[in-house]
């Protein structure tokens, strides 16, 4: 059985998808953006920035859930420019100190002209 997690405390999904999906014990969350929720647009083009904004949505997913980033298991990682890394990962190891697995790649291009962007699998 599926449960579909939605929370006005993350962006809203931009295309036909939801914010996660709880599957038994598994919580798959969508590539999180770096969008504030409050006014649906794109924070400031700076990777710091984006990265913190990235983590604040996770968690608000997370926690509509009934997860926390303890219970992260694996995490992807896309990134605009690998000239970006050291700055992402500093942020990304404040949040995730639990170190999940994780990938992190380079891609061409992002929606919204994003510099990252990052899906989670969690579990209980």
């Amino acid at each position: 059985m599926l449960e579909y997690i939605s929370t006005d405390n993350a962006p809203a999904a931009i295309g036909p998808y939801s914010q996660a999906v709880k599957a038994g014990g598994f919580l798959f969350l969508s590539g999180t953006m770096p969008i504030d929720p409050a006014t649906g647009a794109l924070v400031e083009k700076d990777i710091t920035c984006q990265a913190r904004q990235i983590m604040k949505n996770i968690n608000a997913i997370l926690s509509q859930a009934g997860y926390s980033q303890a219970d992260v298991v694996k995490t992807t990682c896309f990134l605009a420019d690998m000239g970006d890394f050291a700055a992402f990962n500093e942020v990304y190891g404040s949040y995730f100190t639990s170190r999940p697995a994780r990938s992190c790649v380079a891609v061409k291009d992002l929606p919204k002209g994003a510099l990252a962007e990052v899906e989670v699998v969690a579990v209980h």
